[in-house]
């Protein structure tokens, strides 16, 4: 009975160990799998090739391209020369500071619809302090058009300029095919969330070409006219007063301004243009920077044929190049990897994505 009671305990404890040796196991292999790892995804680069006159390069091979990761070259994994349908996002700034330039940016938009085929797909959205999707992605030019004709200025001051190109890239990720955004603006974001370095990091990381154009606009006026504002330069005396005269009210007489009065309005409006040119040059610069980071590029409406340029901009869409690489996941930094792409032929001109980031993924 005693060597009964003692070889019960022993298969008792026995149990006990392996029981608690399983639960550490498990516990162990769960941690492991919520450890962070590196997503070793395909990073797929778009690439522009074009001559010194802009026109795009078709017929290029695989061993035509180098790419360069961190300058390190890296082995194409994937290569597509293929035309595809397109996939574009057309974003209308309906911002109170493009009511002068409203009619040229519709104009605009309808002229680049002339530049698809049946089987490319368009989605149009406004934005002014608020971003509104006006159509989704459709082949329907009617629906297109139409949106495009009923785009109205805002009622309320706000351009959230970078959450309509976040939104527009986050809306054009599940489409299959060429991806591309074409933003019509002035480039003054005011209200949005996200702040320009935000929204750089986003698309950079996107497979989104985006080609901007940028309209010329000036701060809104009070008064268009000169006779309106009863204390202008022109006509001071002779002007309308500002409010009914009542029965019976003394009127003063009114006299011209002095010469020191008309030099410190001078001043003024000397300001106020060098701030406007301050701020178009600001806007300038920034959609240039958005354009390159994404491999598209950016255009000034007043000395562009956007008719041309619209031309190219759908055959460079319809005909680019995508190259494939598995980065190093060994290499994993936060910062970005810095990207080049080379082509044998050096009197072509090469547009491509310039970073990228290794994504930390958590298994679960």
């Amino acid at each position: 009975m005693k060597n009964l009671f003692i070889i019960s305990k022993t298969i008792f404890f026995y149990f006990l160990i392996v029981f608690c040796l399983s639960t550490i196991s498990s516990y162990a292999q769960e941690n492991s799998d919520a450890a962070i790892t590196i997503d070793s995804t395909l990073v797929n680069i778009p690439v522009v090739v074009s001559d010194r006159q802009g026109r795009y390069i078709s017929n290029l091979k695989e061993e035509d391209f180098a790419l360069y990761d961190n300058q390190v070259k890296q082995s194409i994994a994937f290569f597509d020369a293929a035309e595809e349908p397109l996939n574009v996002a057309l974003l209308l700034d309906t911002s109170k500071s493009t009511s002068a330039v409203l009619q040229d940016i519709k104009a605009a938009a309808f002229t680049f619809l002339t530049q698809l085929r049946p089987k490319d797909q368009v989605l149009v959205l406004s934005f002014d302090n608020e971003v509104n999707f006006l159509t989704p992605l459709t082949s329907d030019r009617y629906i297109l058009q139409k949106a495009i004709s009923q785009a109205e200025i805002g009622y309320r001051v706000g351009t959230k300029l970078f959450d309509a190109v976040n939104q527009a890239t986050l809306k054009l990720k599940p489409a299959n095919g060429r991806k591309a955004i074409v933003l019509l603006t002035d480039g003054k974001d005011h209200g949005s969330y996200l702040e320009a370095d935000e929204l750089l990091d986003k698309v950079m990381e996107s497979n989104t070409l985006i080609y901007t154009i940028f309209y010329n606009t000036r701060l809104p006026q009070i008064f268009d006219q000169p006779n309106q504002n009863p204390r202008n330069n022109s006509g001071w005396e002779n002007s309308p007063l500002p409010f009914p005269r009542r029965k019976g009210q003394v009127t003063f007489p009114r006299f011209p301004r002095t010469d020191k009065q008309d030099r410190r309005q001078d001043r003024r409006q000397d300001r106020r243009i060098e701030r406007i040119r301050e701020k178009n040059e600001q806007a300038i610069d920034f959609l240039t920077e958005l354009s390159e980071v994404t491999a598209g590029r950016m255009y000034q409406s007043e000395v562009t044929d956007l008719k041309r340029t619209f031309g190219l901009i759908a055959d460079e869409l319809r005909h680019q190049y995508i190259l494939g690489f598995y980065p190093d996941n060994s290499d994993f930094t936060e910062s970005p990897h810095t990207i080049k792409v080379l082509v044998a032929r050096k009197e072509l001109v090469i547009r491509a994505r310039r970073n990228y980031r290794l994504l930390p993924t958590t298994n679960k």
